[in-house]
């Protein structure tokens, strides 16, 4: 092809739909696995550095992750204002769980994890991102299924950060989507709880799921809102549902946002500040209108599922 010139004989590629795909080029592979749930590669990308895979589908890079979590955790813990007990599920290479550490107010973040390989993994490989988070005495690691544990301990949590890779069939994480999953979690919210997931691509043809998400998030939780981030990995831009027990401030001042970032806060933010909070509050009208027009829910039954797949070549 004209202008080209490719430097990787490695390609991981993602199939979008039947006739779309996308390719990232490997460098170097740093570690395969089979695990019990899934098969995980860590890689090196010329372009965004070293990165998670699993099931063929790219979950982190070292180059632009800060473009996922800052938006995932932050929105949720100012909307939250006070966060001391802090939640997350999955989120495997320990951004999310880094991210919620900077709120000073945070007195214990506690991160559940389904696949102890991939953890380990990333503790070994994913160093920057995770940045030592777990040395931190305010950080605990537990593994197990997300639904199991949230069932058997239940807890009184401020805030709930689902930081979940896709809803893929046979995925792990295909009943942390549904109806059911969010009414559990919303149960084990303290008063004035917030919850947020990650919900899937917001652009045509991928956006059915998102909505579907954002709707049955509405059936659990009396205030919701959802909104979305570009991170160049996901291909598409990648949404997250919010649902809270208090009132949502959806219409941020941003000179007050930074004020209580500045006092809330210790450790750098690329991403996120009142500006960027305030758009992201603003989600487009067609996105409005497909929650909104929409009747399916995802439960149990019936699970939302993502498209697109991933292969090595």
């Amino acid at each position: 092809m004209a202008g080209s010139k490719l430097t990787c004989d490695y390609w991981i590629t993602e199939y979008m739909t039947e006739d779309d795909v996308h390719l990232h080029g490997v460098a170097e592979m740093l570690e395969f696995k089979r695990t019990e749930y899934q098969e995980m590669s860590i890689v090196r990308s010329k372009t965004f550095g070293t990165g998670l895979v699993l099931d063929g589908k790219w979950q982190t890079t070292v180059r632009d992750e800060f473009l996922y979590h800052e938006p995932l955790v932050h929105t949720a813990l100012y909307q939250h204002g006070a966060p001391k007990r802090v939640l997350v599920l999955g989120g495997a290479d320990g951004g999310a769980v880094r991210e919620v550490l900077k709120w000073k107010s945070v007195t214990n973040a506690v991160q559940v994890e389904i696949d102890e390989v991939v953890f380990n993994a990333c503790q070994e490989h994913l160093g920057e991102i995770h940045q030592g988070c777990f040395q931190n005495p305010r950080a605990e690691i537990r593994f197990g299924d997300a639904f199991e544990v949230l069932e058997k301990e239940g807890g009184s949590w401020d805030v709930i950060v689902c930081d979940l890779s896709d809803p893929l069939e046979d995925s792990p994480a295909m009943d942390l989507f549904t109806r059911e999953f969010f009414t559990t979690c919303r149960e084990a919210l303290a008063p004035g709880g917030v919850f947020v997931i990650q919900a899937g691509p917001v652009t045509p043809p991928f956006d059915d799921g998102h909505a579907r998400i954002v709707r049955t998030l509405g059936t659990v939780f009396e205030h919701t809102t959802h909104f979305f981030s570009c991170t160049p990995t996901y291909v598409v831009p990648l949404g997250f549902a919010m649902g809270s027990l208090k009132p949502l401030d959806t219409d941020p001042e941003p000179a007050k946002v930074d004020a209580i970032l500045a006092q809330s806060v210790e450790g750098e933010l690329k991403f996120f500040d009142g500006i960027a909070l305030r758009g992201l509050m603003s989600p487009p009208k067609y996105l409005r209108d497909k929650v909104a027009n929409g009747e399916s829910l995802s439960t149990l039954d019936d699970p939302a599922r993502y498209t697109g797949s991933g292969v090595k070549s």
